[in-house]
């Protein structure tokens, strides 16, 4: 690696950093932390789980500086390595012997326990698999001359390569909801990929046309939805949230006490602390509803736009930097945390089915926020390292 490919445009390391980004982060980080806190109050755990999101913040912020002072092409020039160490830490976990280092919890193998903490890989892998397919894209935007389709289809082919063990992996584990995210990741790449719309548009077309079709078959005729070997009662997140009345002491349970719970909020919410609705998890999937039943529209409304802020902020840098691997990384990033939240705003209003999938930020967990502020780390150094006093922008393969 050439001293000069990492040189810096200037040495007042503080006007380097992005410090909106990171003012943006430490909102979030204060309405998580507040808001666990009085999640507290229901009184479901005797954990301090306030206490515990801040530990997880600090070590996150140490995480996301040590990433930003690390020149962003060494992710680029050791890809396959991460990529490989990831996969890995996936597959280790179905073929591990050590019980006490891979404890099946909730019925699945998902984590790696050390002492008092646990690590979920697939929330890493996230992160790997947006760069992986960061560099995919742009080495090989990088040789093409044409705008031939068979480039375009070769381009698809390459994504799906690198796409499917994760995926696997991830099914493997019973775990639903990060594979979506994954699949949200690879359609938002696809889309700035500089891959042919005549290519693109048939593909959404017939995968939207899969999921209406099996939607509406598990619906009005979940007689042959049998026949094919899938049984009714496994869309059961697929009845409780047509229905949740229906489905009061089983899986319709958290979605009705949610709507309940955002819609007594009101205009200004209860009050902070005074929310009264039990909710189960309401510290992790359902943090949402706590803003909804204490600070009322104003509150949910204000929560939203600091996540606008997020990805809008995400999405300038991205074109502000002339790196295309940088570029194309933002892009996939903003697609995971756009998933996230309108996954997961949605599925407390019913607006999508429940998938058990954190909220950015928000959410109580060390893993997920973790894998979080790796991605803000990265983020962090491309603006260091190829935005910072650069004014231009343009975004260039």
């Amino acid at each position: 690696m050439s001293q000069k490919k990492y040189s810096r445009k200037n040495f007042n390391i503080l006007t380097r950093i992005d410090w909106t980004l990171i003012f943006i982060i430490l909102i979030l980080a204060t309405i998580s932390i507040l808001t666990i806190k009085s999640a507290m109050t229901s009184e479901q755990y005797t954990t301090n789980f306030a206490e515990r999101q801040l530990l997880f913040y600090l070590f996150g912020f140490f995480i996301a500086f040590v990433l930003m002072v690390i020149p962003f092409h060494f992710y680029k020039d050791y890809i396959w390595g991460i990529y490989a160490f990831g996969v890995l830490s996936l597959l280790f976990l179905h073929f591990s012997p050590f019980e006490s280092l891979t404890p099946i919890i909730n019925g699945a193998k998902s984590w790696y326990q050390f002492g008092f903490f646990s690590i979920q890989p697939s929330e890493f892998m996230k992160i790997i698999y947006i760069m992986a397919l960061a560099y995919v894209i742009s080495q090989h935007n990088k040789y093409k001359i044409d705008d031939e389709l068979s480039l375009d289809v070769k381009l698809i082919g390459k994504m799906i390569v690198v796409s499917i063990l994760p995926m696997i992996l991830t099914l493997w584990q019973n775990d639903l909801g990060t594979t979506l995210v994954m699949l949200a990741i690879f359609f938002g790449m696809v889309l700035v990929s500089g891959i042919s719309w005549w290519l693109i548009l048939p593909v959404v077309f017939i995968v939207s046309t899969v999921g209406i079709s099996l939607i509406l078959g598990i619906i009005y005729r979940p007689d042959l939805i049998d026949k094919l070997g899938v049984h009714a009662y496994q869309f059961d997140r697929i009845y409780s949230w047509l229905q949740p009345e229906k489905y009061l002491s089983d899986s319709g349970f958290q979605l009705m006490n949610s709507l309940i719970s955002i819609g007594s909020g009101g205009v200004t919410g209860r009050g902070y602390m005074d929310g009264i609705i039990y909710i189960p998890e309401n510290h992790t999937d359902f943090i949402f509803t706590i803003v909804g039943e204490e600070f009322g529209f104003i509150g949910t409304t204000l929560v939203i736009i600091v996540l606008f802020a997020l990805l809008l902020r995400l999405f300038k840098i991205s074109l502000l930097t002339h790196d295309s691997f940088g570029g194309y990384f933002i892009i996939g990033f903003l697609s995971l945390l756009f998933f996230h939240i309108f996954q997961n705003i949605g599925m407390t209003i019913q607006v999508v089915p429940i998938t058990g999938i954190p909220l950015p930020f928000l959410s109580y967990g060390g893993s997920g926020l973790w894998a979080n502020m790796v991605g803000i780390g990265i983020v962090l150094s491309i603006y260091f390292y190829e935005v910072s006093g650069n004014k231009e922008t343009r975004f260039k393969k």
